[in-house]
């Protein structure tokens, strides 16, 4: 019992995280938005008992893929903006 709520709870945050990451305004919060996604997806991985699927998830797209996006909204950024 207290596991499937613990697994709704995860569920919930990554739901909120990609709505988030997809109708935020500001560029830099969509993509922190989107990182914190990807870690709540991979928890909930984790969760399910598959925890090499959810380290990549963490480590790959919640890390590397995420600090490539914000170095190039911070590179590609305007200086009017």
């Amino acid at each position: 019992m207290a596991s499937e709520l613990i697994q709704f709870g995860i569920l919930a945050a990554t739901i909120a995280f990609a709505l988030g990451a997809a109708g935020l305004k500001n560029l830099l919060s969509a993509a922190l938005s989107l990182g914190a996604m990807c870690l709540c997806l991979g928890a909930l991985y984790w969760t399910l008992y598959a925890p090499y699927v959810g380290l990549f998830q963490m480590l790959v797209y919640g890390g590397a893929v995420v600090v490539l996006f914000v170095a190039v909204i911070m590179f590609v950024r305007s200086e009017g903006q």
